[in-house]
């Protein structure tokens, strides 16, 4: 009764205020406005030139990415084969003997001796393994970012907007390691072994260590209060944005209300999951990723291979176009930001939001699972998006659209997802169908792992209760159909914000607290060596 009353109060003005124009059209003027708002909030630039301003967060990204790693040693590349051990379960027995040696310091008990038996591992510090955790936080990078954001990437800045893509996921690895490991050594247990973390907590945590309490308060609530927001924009009105637009798209609707209907049939779906909390989560999520991911890779290789001759051409221009001052793609610092940009939102390392997924992991040492989480940006963004990036670039061979301005083909204006099927079209005649049942699916987990991340950030605010999280949920379900009614400039503007001013808060946090990774690192490489 209380969800039915609370889904009719945020709905009735728009139901009321619908009979003249289509629910599509009212609630994305609605969106618009908010859109509009916090974009220029949050997404302040820094001007170098008339023509070329850089988003200040972007900035702070990166310099904050190419720091962690030369400190670290370039762990991002020199630690990949370790990371698939760990994922593969090759060091569990460390992970089981150290949970529950936690466990027996915690009781006062000596924590030497062997192992007390699974059930009580099962039932100590933690909830998920490695890989139940990587599932979940790549569910939540992999996603309509790789679709249709690189396709929006490759139209704005060009193929050399692929380049600077790469090198901000390799970079996004070490901030993925640093974040995530603080994330597990800074987390809450509660009463009942539900596990509470994320930037909020080493925020608070870490800050209240260096004597520095008030000031990691307020960048705790800062990071919630964006974290909820995030969860609304790129983890879900986005997501249902670009899903609900192909399904449109593939199926020739046009009544006006179609992106509505389409929003409401996924939020009743994210709705019937997200009820079972993080272990419904990730048994979802565990096996829709892996398999989607599967299927879009093949697709991309497919298409790949089918365009062979063309690869060394398409690789010239990547690097031509990184370094290229042409007009037509905004110079080299608008390819640059573009690439940046485009990546920050895809895997969103340094954004704070997969720490929350990877706190949930039953380990006692931290480090174990930054070094799995490094994988996410390398699974997103260096395979994933470079393999989207050459299907466009490969379908652009003949000059299907212009780079650098709004895609206009055959008179009609193409968005993001619907460009990249139109580019996998151009070899699979039927696979738009098969790209349309992924899109689903990853909007799908992408915001089912953002509900979670969200659900964090607002009990951290408001208080661990059933009413508090029943309250989020019915508004993360709104905003479903809130995304897949709008159109993609507004919801994309949300969302960029949204994530990208999360970065601000958790990369302060990072800058101060680094050395502490350091100490978890040699701490956990002691032990399985």
């Amino acid at each position: 009764m209380r969800l039915k009353l609370l889904v009719t109060v945020f709905l009735f003005p728009t139901l009321v205020s619908a009979k003249d124009k289509g629910l599509d059209e009212k609630i994305n003027e609605m969106f618009r406005p908010i859109s509009d708002f916090f974009t220029d909030v949050v997404l302040f630039t820094i001007n170098f030139s008339p023509d070329h301003k850089i988003p200040f967060i972007v900035i702070l990204l990166v310099v904050g990415a190419t720091f962690f790693t030369f400190y670290f040693s370039f762990v991002n590349i020199k630690k990949i084969p370790l990371a698939i051990k760990i994922v593969r379960g090759k060091y569990d027995e460390a992970d089981k003997q150290s949970v529950l040696e936690g466990v027996k310091e915690a009781k006062g008990l000596p924590v030497d001796g062997d192992l007390t038996g699974r059930g009580e591992y099962e039932s100590s510090i933690g909830e998920v393994s490695h890989f139940q955790a990587l599932a979940t936080a790549v569910s939540g990078t992999v996603g309509l970012g790789n679709i249709a954001g690189v396709a929006l990437a490759i139209a704005i800045g060009g193929p050399g907007a692929t380049f600077w893509m790469i090198i901000c996921g390799l970079l996004g690895m070490t901030t993925k390691f640093v974040e995530c490991t603080l994330g597990v050594k800074y987390r809450d247990i509660g009463k009942d072994g539900t596990v509470y973390g994320g930037p909020m907590y080493y925020l608070m945590k870490g800050f209240r260590e260096k004597k520095k309490n008030r000031i990691g308060k307020t960048l705790a609530v800062i990071f919630a209060f964006l974290c909820i927001g995030a969860s609304f924009g790129g983890g879900n009105a986005a997501q249902s944005n670009q899903a609900s637009l192909q399904l449109v798209n593939m199926l020739g609707l046009s009544d006006g209300n179609s992106g509505t209907i389409v929003g409401i049939i996924m939020a009743i779906v994210v709705g019937a999951v997200i009820i079972g909390g993080i272990k419904r989560i990730v048994s979802v999520t565990e096996k829709i990723v892996p398999f989607m991911a599967v299927i879009y890779v093949l697709a991309c290789l497919t298409i790949i291979f089918f365009n062979f001759s063309y690869i060394d051409d398409v690789i010239v221009l990547i690097f031509r176009g990184a370094f290229s001052s042409e007009a037509t793609t905004g110079g080299f610092l608008g390819v640059l930001v573009t690439g940046f940009r485009r990546a920050a939102f895809s895997n969103e390392a340094g954004a704070g939001s997969s720490p929350i997924a990877h706190s949930a992991v039953k380990t006692n040492y931290a480090a174990s699972e930054g070094l799995v989480a490094l994988l996410e940006p390398f699974i997103d963004t260096v395979v994933i998006c470079t393999m989207t990036a050459f299907v466009i670039i490969m379908y652009n061979s003949n000059g299907v659209f212009e780079y650098g301005q709004e895609v206009i083909i055959d008179g009609v204006p193409i968005e993001g997802s619907v460009l990249t099927s139109m580019a996998f079209e151009s070899v699979i005649p039927w696979f738009p169908y098969v790209l349309t049942i992924a899109i689903i699916f990853f909007a799908v987990s992408t915001m089912i792992s953002w509900s979670y991340y969200g659900i964090q950030a607002w009990v951290f605010l408001f208080g661990r209760s059933k009413v508090s999280e029943t309250i989020y949920k019915v508004i993360f379900l709104v905003f479903i159909v809130i995304g897949a009614a709008s159109n993609m400039e507004s919801v994309w503007g949300f969302s960029d914000a949204m994530i990208l001013g999360l970065v601000f808060p958790n990369m302060i946090g990072l800058l101060l607290l680094y050395p502490k990774v350091k100490e978890e690192l040699n701490r956990y490489l002691k032990r399985i060596a």
